[in-house]
């Protein structure tokens, strides 16, 4: 499943992207959704999505996209924003920071959003970022869950930070899990400063890190990783292997008997997405902690009204999830909506005063509100385990967590 989402070439694309008959290519990996009224004296307002429709990471950038056309939808149904319609232009960054910042730069120069929002990994965050704040003198948010450390001006991050992933979540694993952790991790910068939080966090908990290594990116074989984890009797796998090298790394596991003798996954970024990459059985009792799951519809009408809104208009293989960076996509964009009215203007400067303490009452997993000075996000954060392919949630923050930044 996820080896085929990352294979996405143009004509896929065009055949499963949910919105390709509304959007209009204006040039190689350029598209527009036109407001669909035009009687606005002072004509729309324009948001820039640049996200990975293509390339390993297309499976959650199609499903950005997706999220932003909802909530953009949503919008102009309702009236559009002070009183003008909103137009929604995409650019595809292509899990390729060569090929985004160029593409980016069309969102700046050549269509001239009053916003940008995307990129998912933190390497493409950095790439295109001086395009858009320092050069393009744009607003942008950052959807994704990520290391923290971002402390621009004029750049918002909407996803989780290590400290809302961690400060709960470390001390469940410890309880439902044991003291002896392994991190395994890609060597790029969001493993390297994640880890460092996380194994304060284990080490105030009375937890001990016995193994901490990072692999390159393309790694599959984790055999004499497998065998110190083993023969180190860690209780839990903290894991920040990234694919291709987490289905091949879990199963590996699995097949040294790591989950038969009660070990326990645990993976941040681990969403309904990333379920799917190895069977099951192979990833019993994985434990995750995100900003939501789609396990919470029972217990949340407006997270399942949400979800049932996505599911309809864009059913496939690109889902609403959390670790994909979708819900930071919709939190994103509605906190900017409710920044916009207050400021009453699209001025850059307007809305990223009033985007500083923006709040919203609902949301995908509640609530969600600005930490003034921090440019981070608050938010609500769950704990969930795998069983059978699906996720369970095991335990519930108390209230909006503080990300901690800045």
């Amino acid at each position: 499943m996820y080896r085929d989402n990352s294979q996405l070439n143009r004509r896929r694309f065009l055949s499963n992207f949910a919105f390709a008959s509304t959007a209009i290519a204006t040039g190689v990996g350029s598209w527009v959704i036109p407001a669909g009224w035009a009687n606005a004296a002072a004509g729309p307002i324009k948001v820039g999505i640049a996200t990975d429709l293509t390339g390993p990471m297309g499976y959650a950038g199609n499903a950005d996209a997706n999220v932003a056309k909802m909530v953009i939808k949503e919008i102009n149904d309702a009236g559009g924003l002070l009183n003008r319609p909103l137009e929604l232009y995409i650019e595809d960054t292509a899990s390729n920071e060569a090929v985004a910042v160029g593409n980016v730069r069309k969102l700046i120069q050549r269509d001239k959003v009053d916003l940008t929002l995307g990129g998912i990994t933190s390497s493409m965050r950095n790439a295109i970022k001086d395009v858009i704040v320092s050069r393009g003198k744009t607003l942008y948010i950052y959807p994704q869950l990520y290391e923290g450390k971002e402390c621009t001006p004029y750049l918002f991050c909407t996803g989780p930070t290590p400290a809302q992933q961690c400060d709960e979540f470390i001390p469940w694993l410890i309880k439902n899990g044991g003291k002896k952790f392994a991190l395994p991790s890609a060597n790029y910068v969001w493993p390297h400063t994640l880890n460092v939080y996380a194994r304060k966090v284990i080490e105030a908990n009375g937890g001990e890190v016995v193994l901490e290594e990072y692999y390159p990116l393309d790694q599959i074989d984790f055999s004499s990783t497998v065998n110190r984890i083993i023969s180190s009797k860690v209780d839990v796998v903290f894991n920040t292997v990234i694919p291709p090298g987490v289905g091949p790394f879990f199963k590996q596991l699995y097949e040294a008997g790591f989950l038969k003798n009660g070990g326990r996954l645990a993976c941040v970024y681990y969403d309904e997405n990333t379920l799917g990459i190895n069977q099951p059985n192979e990833i019993e009792g994985l434990a995750s902690c995100l900003d939501y799951f789609k396990a919470l519809g029972p217990e949340d009408p407006v997270s399942a009204k949400l979800q049932a809104a996505y599911d309809k208009q864009f059913p496939g293989t690109f889902l609403f999830a959390a670790g994909s960076a979708a819900t930071g996509t919709y939190r994103g964009l509605k906190l900017w909506e409710a920044a916009v009215k207050e400021a009453g203007s699209v001025d850059r400067e307007a809305v990223a005063k009033t985007l500083d303490h923006a709040k919203i009452a609902e949301g995908p997993g509640g609530p969600a509100e600005m930490v003034p000075g921090q440019r981070h996000c608050k938010m609500k954060m769950y704990t969930a385990v795998s069983k059978g392919g699906k996720y369970e949630i095991v335990a519930r923050s108390a209230g909006l967590v503080d990300p901690k930044e800045c």
